[in-house]
């Protein structure tokens, strides 16, 4: 039994990127249409066997490049814009000396009487100063000045430790070592000050402003509504697309420069082609990938980051005819990989361009995700091009900045941007949630066939009850059961709004001993959600402060309208806790400390209360015997197993719930690790599901 599912065309591209080794994976080919191809089987294996898209590139540590001579004509007039400011300022320089009286601005502010203050010798500005403009000043200070104001200090210090630590200062800077270093530090300081055009730090403004206001839309104070207001006004957001255009132009890499990059019209052979010219640097990845369709060389895929991304003069379904004057056509792209490790600098395509018709490019947003699955593309056959896949692990936040192909997104690694230059690709989520609906009814197809024992079957019953689908209709399936991606965005929590902490972990890992130690240190910043129960109030027990005691029927009620986090019964007295036991622990500005079981993880998720869940994971069998031996216990070997199978059997059902982990090896250690993901919260921004935000 086989399911259609929605695959890349089996055709093989090499990403343009010569480090990396060929895939010899073998694909299925559908030489029809794009739509047959897009729709291929996941399960064929009768199309003859062909490599898969292959990445050629050239990298930085292969040959050298030959730089054009010409520079830039935009970049030759800025350096000669300073070169006459420069000039310009020496000569007024020598012929003009700052007189006050030369201007009556001046003369009124020299009648205003000097303000006085507290004398710091460290600001002292008789000397030491290098002006290179009337704005702009640096303040140099020699060896001789840093000994006078440290003993200057020395002096005013009363106290033996800072005596101490001055003199300590006081032998570093006789250190020979040091003053040569301070000497290069005012240099390039005097250097770094001169006057230069502003260089743009970032071309993507309008990008912060959009994660800017998807953190405003959460607060509703006065002063965040006006910086909402005024970041959505058109005067301000034709400001921010003119800077990002201008930018965009002043940051392009000298590989991608104006006149190191051009696209003509031209006869080849009797066909119309283009030429384009790209000057690639080093250290920045052409970007694109090739395929082959009988003798042709087939750009399959520009991936985001690289140079021909940036140039936007190579597209996808472009043939590839030559490049620097070697004939492609009729190779294979092992040979187009080998062929260009050895080109650097300057490359030269000459191209048949697409006959398909491109929509005008739309401005992308980049989708945060976080990833519910580990992802490994060395061991997934069907990714069209393995050198450019990207791995990841489960929890992992991903910046998804392209779907133009919804099986195979390009996305980066939080943190990973600036260290990785191209993007990678990934499953899309429509795609990983068939193949992996696929795999599990292939695997429970399978089960029966392995034993024909009872216990066997009970299992694979089971199975079948958790995951709920039509055999007759891939459709069908239940998709919510299959984890792949969920949309995520920052969240800083307000001051006066904690989220909830919750600990969860498989009995003896110390969730509650951590709880407790939080509630008896500190009191005034944590508390307990007040539970509900239907037992009868005891004479020590208040109201409120212990429980909310309620009746069986007003019990029952609050659950059928979804009220309780968790509930349940015990010696015929039903307890629980509630959601707005919960908020009003929030509302007194304090944080909420819950003990849950993984049950009712997903109530408090779908709830307004934002929580911060925190896995506490047990550590080693030998290390767990002995953490549980400190509090009086001798468990038994396989009461020890139980304990971690049991977390791992939570971290694979619920994982995708936890925001973060720790393992307790040690309950003190464990304890000061949670103190600082709980102080975290208030420093740092979180990633938190979209949804919570809307």
């Amino acid at each position: 039994m086989f399911y259609p599912v929605s695959v890349e065309p089996n055709s093989c591209e090499k990403s343009l990127q010569i480090i990396m080794t060929t895939s010899h994976m073998n694909g299925h080919v559908a030489e029809d249409s794009d739509s047959e191809v897009k729709n291929a089987d996941l399960s064929s294996s009768e199309e003859p066997q062909k490599h898969r898209e292959m990445a050629v590139d050239c990298p930085a540590d292969l040959g050298s490049r030959t730089m054009p001579v010409r520079r830039s004509a935009q970049l030759e007039r800025i350096r000669q814009q300073q070169e006459d400011m420069r000039r310009r300022r020496e000569e007024e320089g020598k012929k003009q000396e700052l007189d006050v009286n030369s201007s009556l601005r001046l003369k009124k502010l020299a009648q205003i009487p000097p303000k006085t203050g507290i004398d710091n010798p460290i600001f002292d500005t008789e000397e030491g100063i290098v002006l290179e403009s009337p704005s702009r000043a640096v303040k140099v200070l020699d060896v001789e000045d840093l000994l006078s104001s440290l003993k200057h200090i020395q002096h005013a210090l009363v106290d033996s430790q800072s005596q101490e630590d001055v003199s300590l200062l006081l032998q570093l800077i006789h250190n020979t070592d040091f003053q040569n270093a301070f000497k290069i530090h005012n240099a390039v300081a005097v250097h770094m000050n001169k006057a230069s055009p502003p260089y743009p730090i970032t071309s993507s403004v309008q990008e912060l402003t959009q994660e800017v206001q998807n953190i405003l839309k959460s607060s509703h104070q006065r002063d965040v509504q006006e910086l909402n207001a005024l970041l959505n006004a058109p005067h301000v957001q034709a400001l921010l697309l003119t800077h990002d255009k201008v930018a965009e132009q002043e940051m392009q890499p000298e590989s991608v420069s104006e006149d190191r990059v051009y696209e003509s019209i031209g006869q080849y052979g009797g066909e119309t082609v283009k030429i384009v010219r790209i000057e690639k640097a080093r250290d920045i990845p052409l970007g694109a990938t090739v395929r082959n369709e009988l003798d042709s060389v087939i750009i399959s895929r520009i991936v985001k980051g690289g140079a021909a991304e940036k140039s936007g003069l190579l597209h996808e379904g472009d043939e590839v005819l030559e490049i620097n004057g070697i004939e492609i056509r009729g190779k294979d792209v092992n040979e187009v990989f080998e062929l260009l490790a050895d080109m650097h600098g300057t490359l030269t395509f000459i191209l048949i361009p697409s006959q398909q018709t491109r929509p005008p490019p739309a401005k992308e947003t980049v989708v945060h995700v976080k990833a519910h699955f580990d992802y490994d593309p060395s061991d997934d056959p069907y990714v069209p091009c393995r050198e450019l896949g990207l791995s990841f692990q489960k929890g992992d936040i991903l910046h998804v900045i392209s779907q133009e192909d919804p099986n195979w997104w390009q996305a980066y690694r939080d943190g990973d941007e600036d260290n990785q230059p191209l993007a990678g690709l990934v499953p899309g989520k429509s795609f990983q949630q068939q193949r992996e609906a696929m795999k599990q009814t292939i695997e429970e197809d399978k089960e029966p066939e392995k034993s024909g024992k009872l216990w066997c079957a009970k299992k694979n019953k089971k199975k079948r009850k958790k995951v709920l689908y039509n055999a007759n209709k891939n459709d069908d399936y239940d998709n919510e059961e299959v984890l792949t991606y969920e949309e995520m965005s920052l969240y800083h929590q307000p001051a006066n709004r904690k989220r909830p902490i919750v600990l969860i972990g498989p009995q003896n890992c110390g969730q509650n001993e951590l709880r407790q130690r939080l509630l008896n240190h500190e009191a005034d910043r944590f508390a307990s959600a007040v539970p509900h129960t239907t037992r009868s109030r005891r004479d020590n027990e208040v109201a409120g402060r212990d429980y909310h005691f309620v009746s069986r029927q007003a019990f029952e009620a609050d659950i059928a309208t979804g009220k309780f986090i968790e509930h349940g019964e015990f010696e015929k007295n039903l307890y629980g806790t509630s959601t707005d036991s919960v908020r009003q622990v929030i509302n007194a500005g304090k944080i909420c400390l819950l003990n849950l079981h993984t049950q009712s993880l997903k109530i408090l998720r779908n709830s307004d209360l934002k929580p911060f869940i925190i896995f506490i994971a047990p550590p080693s069998q030998e290390r767990l015997r002995a953490l549980l031996a400190k509090e009086g216990k001798n468990p038994k070997p396989e009461e020890l197993r139980e304990i971690i199978e049991k977390a791992r059997e939570m971290e694979q059902n619920n994982g995708h719930y936890f925001d973060t982990a720790i393992v307790n090896t040690d309950l003190d250690k464990a304890y000061q690790e949670l103190l600082r993901l709980i102080n975290k919260l208030d420093t740092e921004p979180q990633w938190v599901p979209s949804t919570w935000l809307r």
